[in-house]
């Protein structure tokens, strides 16, 4: 039995998977079971592609965070679609997303048991986690990154967390609009009381995670992976700390509203919390996870991953599914054997890739292994 299952905490798993005019391929239906899926092939193979249509099961625009039309296999319609089955212990789920020939330009739709639905509310059947090589300069590129990283986890225990975020980035365009067009002071007050809900609303959001991350990493020995401390920078994360959110909007929307001269001179606004950063450190060490080694960041990346992904197993009383691209190629095989033996643990559904069959000789049961060659995914 799986530590998920032993914890309480079911472990929903995609057992069909069907992908139509995705990148590389033209038609897969794959039937991956729960536990470890291993894809082995060469580099341009399609594995990545695989990882990034399951991701699509899931609000946003994927791990590569792109466009809809982007997606589409070349030489189509432009249409394309991911649709699956999730599986739970007491039942199961049709679902799915895409773009029909008449979607070109708008967003993809989702389904659900064969209704139209939103994204949110397939997050609340379905937590989806993933780790890229794409993200192993996160700890030293820009804040924007790491807060796009924040958001990502705090929206797998909180399926509202995207709209919140989706509305306060409106409010935010609407206001540097009405500010270089020269608004009236009216209507740059309703919209400033909008930022100010939303904003306090997502920033209070983070700092609950961000909290709980903290609260787990202290009480947990991280194993073959080094723990994470997290905080928050921000201004409006400070106020917080201090004083109720009503009063935190109150200074928020008065700040706001003195600098509308200078954020009109810059052109953005500069009071927010899209100016915020999460700050990780190596615990042990006590050293900035920037200035850790290359080996280092990477496997704190990894353990931080692991710890959100048992947070959210606590939080929601379900497993997330984890897609996780090349994540054993550097590791040596004492922290191999121990992300395997987590993830056991864990009991999730996860897809792994690789280009070698070796890496992946201590994953236990139960795991299934395919062989991804030019668009066609067989078992190994």
């Amino acid at each position: 039995m799986s530590e998920g299952a032993r914890s309480g905490a079911s472990a929903p798993y995609l057992s069909t998977l069907r992908l139509t005019d995705f990148r590389n391929y033209p038609l897969l239906v794959l039937a991956p079971g729960a536990g470890a899926v291993v894809l082995v092939g060469d580099n341009g193979a399609g594995k990545t592609n695989l990882l990034e249509a399951v991701s699509f099961l899931s609000p946003g625009r994927g791990f590569r965070r792109a466009a809809n039309e982007a997606v589409a296999r070349r030489g189509s319609s432009g249409a394309w679609a991911v649709a699956a089955t999730l599986t739970t212990t007491d039942d199961t789920t049709a679902i799915g997303t895409g773009l029909a020939e008449g979607d070109l330009g708008r967003a993809r739709r989702v389904r659900i048991d064969g209704q139209d639905a939103t994204a949110e509310t397939l997050s609340r059947l379905l937590s989806v986690l993933w780790l890229t090589p794409a993200m192993d300069g996160l700890f030293t590129g820009p804040p924007g990154d790491r807060r796009r990283f924040l958001d990502r986890l705090v929206l797998a225990v909180d399926a509202g967390h995207a709209a919140r975020v989706a509305a306060y980035e409106r409010a935010m365009t609407e206001r540097n609009r009405l500010l270089e067009q020269g608004g009236e002071a009216r209507w740059l007050d309703a919209v400033e009381t909008q930022l100010a809900e939303t904003g306090v609303a997502v920033a209070a959001a983070r700092r609950e995670v961000v909290g709980c991350l903290e609260r787990l990493a202290a009480a947990a020995d991280g194993g073959d992976f080094p723990v994470a401390a997290l905080a928050l920078a921000g201004a409006v994360e400070d106020d917080l700390a201090t004083r109720p959110a009503t009063a935190v909007e109150d200074g928020l929307r008065a700040a706001l509203r003195d600098g509308r001269a200078r954020d009109r001179a810059a052109g953005r606004t500069l009071d927010g919390p899209h100016r915020s950063d999460l700050v990780v450190h190596h615990r042990e060490k006590a050293m900035p996870a920037a200035l850790s080694s290359t080996g280092e960041q990477k496997a704190l990346l990894i353990g931080l991953v692991l710890a959100h992904a048992e947070l959210v197993a606590a939080l929601t009383g379900r497993t997330p599914l984890l897609l996780l691209d090349e994540v054993a190629a550097h590791l040596d095989a004492r922290r191999r054997g121990g992300l395997f033996a987590r993830l056991a643990r864990l009991g999730a559904q996860t897809f792994m890739t690789g280009t070698d069959t070796a890496l992946f000789d201590l994953v236990g049961a139960p795991s299934q292994r395919f062989t991804v060659a030019a668009g066609t995914v067989v078992p190994a």
